[in-house]
This record gives structure tokens, C-alpha cells and sequence, in this order.
């Protein structure tokens, strides 16, 4: 764990602020915010441009509670068809559900300017706390966040710099253990397969940190796939045939995700590959699901879990001003289950 110094004391931003901004009065800000009033296109851009540059949103409860907060937590994800973020979810409802904070959901899809529309939405409702997948934001979503004046927790990643605090793992670091324990083992000719990478961080930092393990160990990867949409079983037996009927001497095969590492698994298995002696595989996350396989995948833990309960408990520290911001990396263990030979 390592502290980050806490940043200067923050404030909510007013009106006054945008009307600074912008150059115009208070009422002729209210009025463009809320979508009223005679007011020229050009001012209304003038508006919209100088509260998005601050990271202004409007107060859809000001005047309805002395407190100006609900007791919400909004919490902000890529997706709940990812079986890693249902259980992130749980790890914070267990977290909250002794409390009066109740945690709301929104969906990003992985894209930047979904992520940004969605924080606009709930922060206007003047949430309690923040948690938000990720390290990575938009300009703009960065300006709400800093300038919301509540408790913002990033999560699932640690290789950055947060915008208060965050908590998860170095997804970099867990790309080369994995890149050690296979070299380690005696695999040589290595292929990877994963998703496309322009908007997974996370996937991106654990493909670099794999090939980095690699190179530190004088192996370059012998071939890869890349798909886009959704990890499935049958994309992970259709990626590994492409990949194991390209190049039959690879000896390991490194998947980014559990699932589609499951769906090779039994394409090889189908093949008659001996596992892990001929072929080694290993993916990542560790799921829960998937245990009940005839052949246990070897992978790593994500600490979903984990890092729900450790996000809820920040936001609730955070609040009663009994937390300083801080980075907590949790530590990942590795599973060679059945399919990678141990050492």
C-alpha cells in the first residue's frame, strides 16, 4: 500500500463559477443549464463550453435537502455481462448494505464518451460517493470527477495516477508474473490471444507487461489473435484454431481473459493435445464459474471481490474525513491448476 498526499481541500462549483467562466450573468447560466429562457445559440455555447471545461454539473436536488447529498453511491462500469464486475458488485453491496448508502449502477461499454455522459447523469444527482472502473477518462469526465466535492474511488487498476483514491491491482505486473511462471516452467513458443485494445486499458497494460516478462527473458511472442465484442466459450475455440493451425509448434498459449481461455482449453482437449506436456494455457481473472471445468485453467486472481469491499469502505472513510487519499494495490496469486507444468 502507498499513500498519495492528499491533493488541495476541493469545493463544489457554483454557478458563479461558470458565469466567471463564460463571461455571463448567473441567471443567463441557470437559464442555459436547465434548457430555459430566451438566450441566444451563441451564448448558450459560450455556457455549455465553460461548464464542460470546469467539470460543472447542475444540481437536479439543490433545495430539496439541507444536505444537498442522497444516499447513493454511484458506481460506474464497463459492463455486467463481464463476469468480473457482477462480482465487484457484490463485494460493494456487502460492504454497504449495513449502512444507509445504497450503490446505483451505470454502464460504459468500454467507451469514453458513454463514461462521460453517464457521470454527468449521476453526479446531478448528487450521489454520496463516486466509484468508477479505471484509471483512464475524457477531459471532461476528469473535470467532474476532481470537481464533484464527494469521495471518487477509481477501481480495478493501480498503474496511473488516480484523482483521489484507487484500489486494485498493477494489471502490468500481473502480465509479467504470468510471462515469469511461464518461461519458468520451460514453454518457449508462446502465443497470445485477446481482445482489441484501444479501449481496454486494463487488457492493454497486461499485454505489455507479458511481453516485457518475455523479453526480460529472451522470448518474443510467436503469434497472437486480437478479436473485438464480447468474450465467449466460442470465441476462445475459434481464435484458438486460427492460432494453433497457423503456428502447431506453439507450446503455450496465454489468453486475457478466463472464458475465452476455457473455450480453447476444450478445442485442444478435443484435439487430443496433451495438457499441459504438449500445450500449456493460462488466462486471467480467476473465475468462479469456471472451477467446475474437467480440467482446472491456469490463471490469476483479479481480487474482484476485494476490491468492491476495499472501494465502499473508502468511500465511507473518505466521507467522514477519516481517510486521506491513498492507492491501495492488492496483490493477485497465481493458480497453475492443471494446464501449465509446474515447476
Amino acid at each position: 500500500m502507498s499513500d498519495i498526499s492528499d491533493p488541495p481541500a476541493r469545493r463544489t462549483l457554483t454557478l458563479r463559477d461558470v458565469s466567471e467562466a463564460s463571461g455571463v450573468s448567473e441567471m443567463t447560466v441557470s437559464r442555459v443549464l436547465r434548457n430555459r429562457g430566451d438566450v441566444s445559440e451563441a451564448t448558450r455555447e459560450k455556457v455549455r463550453e465553460a461548464a464542460r471545461a470546469l467539470g460543472y454539473v447542475p444540481n437536479k436536488i439543490a433545495g430539496a435537502l439541507a444536505s444537498n447529498r442522497v444516499n447513493l453511491v454511484a458506481v460506474i462500469i464497463p459492463s455486467m455481462s463481464n463476469m468480473v464486475f457482477p462480482e465487484v458488485m457484490g463485494g460493494i453491496n456487502a460492504q454497504l448494505e449495513e449502512t444507509e448508502l445504497q450503490p446505483v449502477v451505470g454502464i460504459t461499454d468500454y467507451l469514453p464518451e458513454k463514461e462521460e455522459k453517464v457521470l454527468y447523469e449521476m453526479l446531478s444527482w448528487r450521489p454520496s460517493g463516486i466509484i468508477i472502473a479505471g484509471l483512464e477518462h475524457t477531459d471532461a469526465a476528469r473535470a467532474m470527477l476532481q470537481n464533484s466535492g464527494i469521495p471518487v474511488v477509481e477501481i480495478m487498476d493501480t498503474d496511473g495516477t488516480p484523482v483521489d483514491c484507487c484500489v486494485g491491482i498493477s494489471h502490468r505486473r500481473a502480465g509479467r508474473e504470468m510471462a515469469e511462471a511461464i518461461l519458468a516452467a520451460g514453454y518457449r513458443r508462446i502465443g497470445f490471444m485477446g481482445t482489441k485494445m484501444a479501449l481496454d486499458h486494463r487488457a492493454r497494460k497486461r499485454y505489455e507487461g507479458f511481453v516485457e516478462g518475455l523479453a526480460k527473458g529472451g522470448v518474443e511472442l510467436a503469434d497472437w489473435e486480437f478479436y473485438e465484442g464480447g468474450s465467449a466459450l466460442g470465441k476462445g475455440r475459434e481464435l484458438t484454431a486460427a492460432i494453433l493451425d497457423r503456428t502447431p509448434d506453439l507450446d503455450f498459449l496465454y489468453f486475457s481473459n478466463d472464458l475465452i481461455g476455457a473455450g480453447g482449453l476444450l478445442l485442444a482437449q478435443e484435439r487430443g493435445l496433451d495438457i499441459p506436456g504438449r500445450l500449456g494455457m493460462a488466462g486471467f481473472n480467476g473465475v468462479e464459474l469456471l472451477q467446475g471445468l474437467p480440467t482446472k485453467l491456469a490463471t490469476i486472481d483479479s481480487c474482484r471481490k476485494e476490491i468492491g469491499r476495499e472501494a465502499a469502505k473508502m468511500v465511507m472513510a473518505r466521507a467522514d474525513g477519516s481517510l486521506p487519499a491513498e492507492t491501495v494495490s492488492l496483490t493477485p496469486s497465481l493458480d497453475p491448476g492443471e494446464t501449465m507444468r509446474t515447476v
